[in-house]
Formats: structure tokens, C-alpha cells, sequence
């Protein structure tokens, strides 16, 4: 049995999003050892990992929540998983493309912008204007 520092430090995540992932229901909750302070098994450990390693990848708990759930049924299919990872990518290409248009408007205003002394900025101007909504 192991404290929820040790499983924190062997798993790389703090020990308020051990609990946060407790409260929940992304883990099992604790036992309690006599003294009240919880107690995790060497699979915990495990567990963490998993979902450190998904959520760095920018799976949301949604999407770790049923990674974990096809990881744990060995009647699993790679297609089940593979639709996962299908759609996250998919938004992550989206949000690159945004980042991508985000980068090239704001180097169109430096471009503008003569970054001199002189008091008139065409990136506030920019800014100050009045933009039609685009839709997602």
C-alpha cells in the first residue's frame, strides 16, 4: 500500500488532482488506513500514468474516461479507440489552423505598425475597429 504522496510522486501527478480525479470517479476512491490518511494500491499508480499521459496528449476526461474503460476490456476493438484518437486529432488540426490564421493576422499588423515614436498605430486602430463576427 502506498501513501498518496509516494503514488504521486511515482506517477507524476500532484496529489489535489489525484483527489480532484477521486472526487470524480476518474479512480477508485481511496481505502482509508486506520490513521484516516488514504491509501492506494501499486495499480493506481498505473492508472495515473494512463490518464497523465492522455490528458498531456490534450485528450479531455471525457475522452480519458472511455480510453480508460477500452483499455480495462480486454473485448475491446482498436477501432473503438482509434475513432477516440480520430476525433481529437481532428480538433487539434482545427486549433492549429486557427493559431495559424491568429499568427498571420497579428504579423499583417507588424508589418502595418512602424514601431517608431510617432503616436498613430495601425494595431490599435485595428483593434479599436469594429470586426464582423465570423461564424465557426
Amino acid at each position: 500500500m502506498m501513501t498518496i504522496g509516494m503514488v504521486a510522486q511515482q506517477s507524476g501527478v500532484p496529489t489535489k488532482t489525484i483527489r480532484y480525479y477521486e472526487e470524480i470517479a476518474l479512480i477508485a476512491p481511496a481505502e482509508r488506513a486506520a490513521n484516516g490518511y488514504r491509501v492506494y494500491e501499486l495499480r493506481t499508480v498505473e492508472v495515473l500514468r494512463f490518464i497523465k499521459r492522455a490528458r498531456d496528449l490534450g485528450f479531455s476526461i471525457e475522452e480519458v474516461t472511455e480510453l480508460l474503460a477500452l483499455w480495462r476490456d480486454s473485448g475491446r476493438t482498436a477501432r473503438e479507440v482509434h475513432a477516440i484518437a480520430s476525433a481529437h486529432l481532428q480538433r487539434i488540426d482545427r486549433k492549429i489552423a486557427e493559431l495559424q490564421s491568429l499568427r498571420a493576422t497579428v504579423a499583417d499588423l507588424l508589418v502595418h505598425c512602424h514601431g517608431d515614436d510617432r503616436p498613430d498605430c495601425p494595431i490599435l486602430e485595428d483593434l479599436a475597429s469594429i470586426q464582423p463576427e465570423e461564424n465557426p
